[in-house]
């Protein structure tokens, strides 16, 4: 049984957006596989789930992820006094960046500048053609967020999205959009929480187990 099939076993309303979630992971893994990077922004609840997600992807998260034997190797060579620390508290990351943590850039655009664009403008700096741009949004219509991928679809990267029933404007935008089926922030929340676990150790038995 595949983590997504524990996923819809849970939470059966989840059938609604299953499609969707295989589509993310396939976005996801591609542009991990090919060297890419992930980056996420939202806003309130959502700010927090951007960070959860990074803190899944960029250590272990149900498996150890030791280093690579070459990188072991490498370490111990060039630091013979400390490599073996170092190898044995390293673990494998799949590189993901929280838009919303950069409080000294986010707090001087949106003073200088504009405060809805806060993300946009980290996506333009940061993005590259092999990221994806990840919108959490439980209306589906938050300025900032559409913003961000609006610029990520310019620049050619891949968009996902994560939002509740109707998936408001990012709908229209995002390669793929999963829909929380609900209207209530809270369980819409509660909802993502469960699909981006599920996401996030499909990833790792991909890339570390």
């Amino acid at each position: 049984m595949t983590f997504f099939d524990q996923l819809i076993e849970k939470y059966p309303d989840l059938i609604a957006c299953r499609q969707a979630i295989d589509s993310a992971y396939n976005l996801l893994e591609q542009s991990f596989a090919a060297g890419g990077k992930l980056l996420l922004c939202g806003n309130g609840g959502s700010s927090a789930d951007c960070e959860h997600i990074v803190g899944e992807l960029m250590k272990g998260f149900a498996l150890t992820r030791p280093v690579s034997a070459d990188v072991r190797q490498q370490l111990v060579n060039t630091f013979p006094d400390n490599g073996e620390y170092l190898t044995t508290h390293l673990q494998g990351a799949l590189p993901a960046i929280s838009l919303v943590s950069q409080s000294g850039l986010i707090t001087a655009f949106a003073n200088d500048v504009s405060a809805d664009m806060i993300f946009a403008q980290q996506v333009y700096g940061y993005g590259r053609a092999s990221d994806v741009v990840w919108g959490i949004s439980t209306s589906g219509n938050s300025r900032n967020v559409i913003h961000a991928l609006q610029v990520a679809t310019t620049l050619g990267l891949k968009t996902v999205g994560l939002t509740g029933r109707s998936g408001g404007a990012m709908l229209d935008i995002c390669d793929v959009t999963m829909c929380a089926p609900y209207d209530d922030t809270a369980t819409i929340q509660e909802r993502h929480l469960a699909i981006y676990h599920a996401l996030c150790l499909a990833l790792e038995e991909r890339f570390f187990a």
